[in-house]
């Protein structure tokens, strides 16, 4: 197959249709599919032959969908999932069992938060939550001996940290564990988290990948980079007996972990998408690198602008030349910070809900990465589980305000952003 660029595989990569058939990748909205042969059956359930015989494990729309993220990526395989909690958890549950262990960044989508911090700790894993922004010896000094992973967010959701890949990947070099990144909010067109260490990709695919606000999903990507046999993932290793003794090192190789993830996880709970929502993401993967770029583009310059407005405390992007991460954004974001920044409003929570009343064009949703510009204020909404001392550690202010800036005429966005803060200070 021949090699194409990012932006070409973006429109046309993975699906290849043969002569006659569709040219865009079709819904195949069917829960089963029909063979001549029980034995061929027999073969998929017992994984020595590869093909569909129930969505809830595979679909050919589904199939297009995990092969174009992929692609795009980088992996040796994906697995599409019902949602990006969804994908959180299973990167979890894949390695990790009761009893063990896993570093995580402080500052990280409050959902995935809950979710490590309170339902996965019921499971009887556990977690320790450190400050990005430690040195990586602070880091090593967190490890325990049945640590299992460290996870990170290449653009921390809503705290504009940009991941440091070289710590976070010496340090689970250092301990010989995987390094699971959430690349959300970057996408691969603005970072591919394999090519800087990491061994593990979650994305919500609800937010960019979709794009429009239509469809909730989550895909799960292995880089394929990572040697589970080294002592401390048997379940990957050790014969599994629901599959007669199949080894998955062994069997998969270098794609072992999905392979686990979509026979074992899947196969048992669920947390499959439609075929509906598959079609709509590999849909928006075509435009993706169209999209990111404006996104970006119109983050950097409301960014600017907010910078300079009088009722406005602070703002956070990491695009910008006065953010502590810019430097890190120049070497892991070089084409863009992605379309998510947040300020400080002057009057605090009280003055944030007066600019919510005030704004025309952009409006107030929980949801971020769609074309639409929109606003959140994370520590009611987002972040309102955690305590005040836990949303200060995930980079939680009062006063903040997340905006998700679209990919409309600028000069509009700053026009309603600037009557309305000037309202709500009145």
């Amino acid at each position: 197959m021949t090699c194409y660029r990012f932006n070409t595989n973006c429109v046309q990569g993975t699906y290849d249709p043969k002569s006659g058939e569709p040219r865009v990748l079709p819904i195949v909205q069917s829960t089963t599919f029909a063979y001549d042969d029980s034995d061929y059956v027999a073969d998929l359930f017992d994984l020595k032959a590869a093909g569909s015989f129930y969505t809830r494990l595979g679909n050919p729309t589904t199939d297009g969908f995990e092969g174009k993220i992929n692609l795009l990526e980088g992996g040796v395989g994906a697995l599409a999932l019902s949602s990006g909690q969804s994908a959180s958890m299973f990167a979890i549950l894949n390695i990790c069992k009761a009893g063990d262990h896993v570093i995580s960044s402080s500052s990280i989508y409050g959902g995935t938060y809950n979710l490590f911090d309170v339902s996965l700790r019921k499971l009887g894993i556990d977690f320790t939550f450190v400050d990005p922004d430690e040195s990586a010896e602070a880091l090593l000094s967190c490890a325990k001996p049945n640590t299992k992973a460290i996870f990170g967010e290449t653009i921390a959701n809503p705290g504009m940290n940009v991941l440091n890949f070289e710590k976070f990947s010496s340090v689970a070099k250092a301990l010989d564990i995987p390094f699971i990144v959430d690349n959300t909010l970057a996408t691969p067109f603005l970072c591919r988290p394999f090519e800087h260490g990491a061994n593990i990709i979650v994305h919500s695919a609800s937010k960019y990948t979709d794009g429009h606000a239509t469809s909730l999903g989550g895909v799960l990507i292995d880089g394929g980079n990572y040697n589970w046999d080294n002592g401390k993932f048997p379940g990957l290793v050790e014969p599994d007996e629901s599959y007669h003794g199949l080894k998955y090192t062994e069997t998969f190789g270098a794609a072992a972990y999905i392979v686990k993830a979509r026979v074992q996880l899947q196969r048992d709970f669920g947390c499959t998408p439609s075929p509906f929502n598959s079609f709509m993401f590999h849909l928006g993967l075509e435009t993706l690198h169209l999209r990111m770029e404006r996104h970006s583009e119109n983050a950097l310059k409301l960014a600017e602008f907010l910078s300079e407005h009088p009722c406005v405390e602070w703002v956070k992007y990491p695009g910008l030349k006065s953010s502590p991460y810019h430097e890190l954004a120049q070497k892991y974001l070089p084409k863009g910070s992605s379309g998510i920044l947040s300020f400080g409003i002057k009057g605090g929570a009280k003055a944030g809900k007066e600019l919510v009343k005030h704004l025309d064009l952009v409006r107030l949703v929980v949801h971020l990465g769609d074309l639409r510009t929109s606003i959140l204020h994370p520590a009611s909404t987002t972040h309102r589980q955690l305590n005040e001392q836990q949303q200060i550690n995930s980079g939680i202010y009062p006063e903040m305000i997340r905006v998700s800036v679209g990919i409309e005429d600028i000069h509009d966005l700053i026009e309603d952003f600037d009557q309305a803060l000037r309202a709500a200070a009145v």
